[in-house]
């Protein structure tokens, strides 16, 4: 582990509190990375022996329904969107961003110092860097019952492979909720980075996912280390949304917008297309 990771940890160890992962604060358990190098490594580790890449198409979600609850109906979404979410290998990914020029500098020095280092969380930072696209591989991971308990999603440049995202997918449930939220967690070495998004259903049968302001236990962005055999959690001031919706020519569109507390400081814009 580099200085640069350790005073990392230690700072999220100062500055979140305790929590308890197999107890308590159990839906901040997600995988975390044992070496300092993510890519897809942490995929082994959170498979089981019935997990591993199936000959279908996995989704990120093995059943959208899975959202339902007094606030959301997946009835109400379009199918495209939908089957994005249940068939996600089969759909082709191109992407555009657009840096707020405050943050871009700052985004490319983070992007230097851990994401393309440790292989996760490498924003693009350049238009070059996603002109010929991303490739996605989606792995689904297999639960003790035989079911699908959540989804490795590893999105790669196109131009190059190198990693960009590795996340880990499924819903939770949050303490106090109504209805369950989509869960995401990012793998890093002896901790990881999640959001907790809600999900509403527009007119249109669009949809848009939502990481808003809040207080500890609810929707929002976390931090989770590990550090001298103890856990510790942090809520940061990260809010995204991604909105959702079908274009004329059958293609899923998504806006996904980052902002620190009020300020945006990227937006990504994505093409799905469905493959044949």
């Amino acid at each position: 582990m580099s200085s640069l990771d350790r005073a990392t940890r230690l700072f999220w160890r100062l500055s979140g509190r305790r929590v308890d992962l197999a107890h308590a604060e159990r839906w901040l358990n997600a995988p975390m990375s044992e070496g300092s190098t993510v890519g897809d490594a942490w995929v082994r580790t959170a498979t089981t022996s019935g997990g591993g890449e199936t000959a279908s198409p996995s989704g990120l979600l093995a059943d959208m329904s899975q959202l339902d609850g007094p606030s959301f109906r997946v009835a109400d979404l379009r199918p495209e969107i939908r089957d994005f979410y249940e068939h996600t290998s089969r759909w082709r990914m191109e992407v555009w961003t657009q840096w707020n020029p405050v943050f871009q500098p700052g985004g490319e020095l983070i992007s230097r110092l851990f994401g393309r280092r440790v292989q996760q969380l490498a924003l693009p930072t350049r238009p070059l860097d996603v002109a010929h696209g991303m490739d996605s591989k989606v792995v689904p991971i297999i639960g003790a019952g035989g079911g699908q308990e959540a989804a490795a999603w590893i999105r790669t440049l196109r131009s190059t492979g190198e990693y960009v995202y590795s996340g880990c997918y499924t819903t939770r449930t949050l303490p106090g909720a109504r209805s369950p939220s989509v869960h995401v967690a990012f793998p890093l070495e002896s901790g990881n980075v999640q959001v907790f998004l809600q999900p509403v259903a527009l007119p249109g049968g669009e949809l848009e996912l939502r990481s808003p302001a809040g207080t500890f236990g609810q929707n929002g962005a976390y931090v989770v280390v590990e550090s001298g055999g103890r856990s510790f959690a942090a809520r940061i001031p990260i809010h995204e949304t991604f909105h959702l919706y079908v274009d004329d020519e059958g293609s899923v569109r998504t806006d996904h917008t980052l902002a620190l507390r009020s300020a945006q400081v990227v937006r990504l814009h994505y093409k799905l297309t469905p493959g044949t």
